[in-house]
């Protein structure tokens, strides 16, 4: 009796433990009935990774000297992670999602100008050495890109502000210098932030919309230069954007070159791949912990397909 009982508390456990996430996870289907749960390639939980590494924004991690760090208000949870790598002392992506409950205005980023920082609150972050991340003053506009001695980079944001301005804790939480990448001023104010706006603008237009975004730093052929203290200056930047809508799910992804040039009037279009191709270009798993069934479907679909589906979002 006694083995009998210790058993159906350990099965209870690990039930309750394995049935963990959100609505959204546990609801994956594509319209045309449930899919497979097959999923060979998720993210697995071990000792010293987050519970949220399951969900469904997140990509495959690399493991080795990185590390997700995850950032969340009492009020509504998870705000965004991040991927950092120790070694190379630099971000390599952010994740995060958009839905009805967090696609809303309760800070605006004018404000900080009435409060202590006056300005933007950028600081380190309290969960990483501070001696691995760069300088919040000095260093991205200390530095100049390659050629051009008199530019200089922007603390461009990766989880954007704007994202993330249902609350005012939250909105802070992205101005660590982790979720920062240097960024020339011309493309930071200029072809990201058009890519920035396209998601803002259009969120609401599925009921969840996931988010992966980051800039290269694994490959030497896809980093730019170095800044004065020889932090990675990427060469190429990405988004990854999964929306869920009463259709079903579909992905796009954009890859851009950091170039000091004004390309903010391109049409978004030049710019878009599906995810099979930026994973291919970026060397990251994306969705992967989507069933193995649907995100082969979601990754595969053809850059005309995804042009089409989106179309209302302006990048057709």
């Amino acid at each position: 009796m006694r083995l009998y009982r210790s058993f159906f508390l350990l099965f209870s456990v690990v039930f309750a433990f394995t049935s963990c996430g959100t609505d959204h996870e546990n609801d994956i289907n594509n319209g045309g009935g449930k899919a497979s749960e097959v999923n060979e390639n998720r993210n697995v939980l071990t000792v010293g990774r987050p519970a949220e590494v399951t969900r469904l924004e997140f990509p495959k991690l690399k493991g080795g000297t990185s590390e997700v760090i995850v950032h969340s208000t009492s009020a509504y949870g998870m705000t965004y992670a991040l991927e950092w790598d120790h070694a190379k002392r630099s971000q390599r992506w952010s994740c995060y999602e958009i839905t009805s409950a967090n696609n809303k205005k309760g800070w605006n980023r004018k404000q900080w100008n009435n409060t202590k920082w006056g300005g933007d609150p950028f600081q380190v972050d309290p969960k990483i050495p501070a001696n691995e991340q760069s300088p919040v003053r000095g260093e991205f506009s200390g530095s100049h890109y390659p050629n051009y001695p008199n530019s200089y980079y922007d603390r461009g944001h990766i989880c954007a502000s704007e994202d993330r301005i249902y609350a005012k804790e939250a909105n802070e939480q992205t101005f660590y210098m982790s979720n920062m990448q240097p960024q020339v001023h011309v493309f930071n104010a200029g072809i990201w932030q058009r890519m920035e706006a396209c998601i803002q603008n259009n969120a609401n237009r599925g009921e969840v919309v996931y988010v992966c975004k980051g800039g290269t730093i694994d490959k030497d052929s896809q980093i730019l230069t170095r800044t004065k203290s020889g932090f990675i200056v990427p060469r190429y930047f990405f988004m990854a954007v999964l929306m869920k809508d009463e259709k079903g799910y579909h992905a796009f992804g954009f890859w851009v070159e950091h170039l000091y040039e004004n390309h903010s009037s391109d049409r978004l279009s030049q710019y878009v791949v599906n995810i099979d191709e930026l994973e291919r270009l970026t060397g990251i798993d994306f969705f992967c912990n989507l069933p193995d069934e649907l995100e082969h479907k979601v990754e595969h679909e053809s850059v005309q397909e995804v042009r089409s589906y989106f179309r209302s979002w302006g990048i057709n």
